[in-house]
């Protein structure tokens, strides 16, 4: 093939992870560009041409970094030597984001350097409906290579959340799932799985109109969470009440917590936990 357009992986760059659709059916209707089905080989193609792509990124930039490192500047030194691991593991086929970074500045160059084969990676196995709930031989073995890289994969069937997508409701959404043997749509796994490739978690607020999840990184603490909604509750952070979403849901909502002395004030130092419900107090 033609392989990956310019535009397609200057997309990749910008990401913070990067989901990788695998054909793991069998369908005589639907024909494969490489003449068979095999989810490993499909994703060997790709991961050749992203390494590639890093590579030349990387020799571009390193004999100019070279230079400098040799003139003593103490970044560049540093930045040669995040680029010399990369460059080792790539030429061996591997991709930068097994690259080890031993200190706080190694992370900051690796970041900034933007390679294709660091972002972590979630493969979706595409299956037909009645391998949707168990898998099949194919996704075994994307289990076992998304085991051997410490990525992470999902099984879905993409006519089954094509079909979810035309119902109207949640109870018609329901009593479909219901009819093929799930519980829940696909993508709720993908959704889930994305977050805990990406450490992410979800903090709560509720007024008298909407309530709203937000998304916040795992160890962020409360003024960070609060940055999430307007960077001006951040600035001025003062502190945040907080309920645990369990004791709000069994105890019957915001007013009954507080009754009950389920509300917490929690000052800037607070790390916020998955399922906190936040009111923020700030001052600008």
């Amino acid at each position: 093939g033609e392989g990956l357009g310019n535009q397609f992986l200057a997309n990749i760059r910008e990401v913070d992870a990067v989901l990788h659709v695998l054909r793991c059916f069998e369908d005589e209707n639907i024909t494969h560009v490489e003449g068979g089905v095999d989810p490993i080989r499909d994703k060997e193609i790709i991961d050749t041409e992203l390494m590639i792509a890093d590579l030349e990124s990387l020799e571009k930039r390193v004999d100019a970094l070279r230079k400098k490192a040799k003139g003593g500047d103490k970044d560049a030194t540093v930045q040669v030597h995040v680029i010399d691991q990369c460059l080792a593991v790539l030429r061996e086929g591997k991709p930068a984001r097994i690259v080890k970074r031993a200190t706080e500045d190694e992370e900051k160059w690796f970041r900034q350097l933007q390679l294709l084969t660091s972002k972590p990676v979630l493969y979706v196995c595409n299956v037909l409906e009645k391998d949707a709930q168990n898998g099949n031989a194919y996704t075994k073995k994307v289990e076992a290579m998304a085991a051997s890289e410490g990525a992470v994969h999902v099984v879905i069937c993409a006519a089954i959340e094509a079909e979810i997508a035309q119902l109207a409701t949640d109870e018609e959404k329901k009593e479909f799932l219901s009819s093929i043997g799930l519980e829940e749509p696909g993508l709720n796994r993908v959704i889930r799985a994305g977050y805990k490739l990406l450490d992410l978690i979800t903090f709560f607020t509720v007024g008298p109109k909407e309530a709203r999840a937000w998304t916040v990184r795992r160890g962020s603490k409360a003024p960070q969470a609060a940055g999430v909604i307007h960077t001006d509750f951040e600035r001025g952070f003062i502190r945040a009440e907080t309920i645990d979403i369990q004791d709000f849901l069994t105890l019957g909502g915001e007013q009954a917590a507080k009754e009950a002395g389920k509300m917490r004030q929690e000052g800037k130092e607070y790390i916020t936990k998955d399922g906190d419900i936040m009111l923020f107090r700030f001052n600008v």
